[in-house]
């Protein structure tokens, strides 16, 4: 019984240390990602992290179970008025660099939402990267909801293992 609980202790202690560290793909390191929660009926929301590529690199699709389309997008300044519209071509990581994916700026959007997106849900996302010579990488992360009004993606939630706001990722 004792070895049990022992044991129990040690793969708790690895799953929280996997949400404390940053997801880190064979070339890309995904930051701090979290979505943005919904109100009943809202059909579409942001996600937002940060991407450091080792090498030049192009974020080019996500998926997510929870979206029925996932697009690139960004907020540019159009004659005094912000819009927003998508980046069929994807978003450059230039090798070094981070590259952050926040409110006003580069993002991912989930639309046609199947359901609403509450704080403190997780919802899994599935990054696909393209580098320089037409290979591709995937990373899935699992992104906490912060509360609507959230706007930096440097806040952190207040505990538990899924607050740390990093993933568990897996690069194929």
């Amino acid at each position: 019984m004792k070895q049990l609980i022992a044991t129990g202790l040690i793969v708790a202690a690895s799953v929280t240390s996997a949400w404390a560290q940053p997801a880190r793909g064979a070339a890309i390191d995904v930051g701090n990602p979290w979505v943005r929660a919904t109100v009943a009926q809202q059909k579409a929301t942001g996600a937002f992290m940060q991407l450091t590529a080792r090498a030049d690199t192009r974020l080019v699709a996500a998926q997510s179970p929870v979206a029925g389309v996932v697009e690139i997008h960004e907020m540019v300044m159009d004659r005094d008025v912000m819009k927003m519209r998508a980046m069929p071509a994807g978003l450059a990581l230039p090798a070094g660099q981070t590259v952050e994916l926040k409110p006003g700026g580069y993002h991912v959007m989930l639309l046609d939402l199947k359901g609403q997106v509450k704080e403190g849900d997780t919802v899994p996302l599935t990054l696909v990267f393209e580098g320089q010579g037409g290979q591709r990488e995937t990373l899935e992360i699992q992104a906490p909801a912060r509360p609507l009004n959230s706007a930096s993606a440097t806040r952190q939630p207040a505990a538990g293992p899924a607050a740390h706001g990093a993933p568990a990722a897996h690069g194929h």
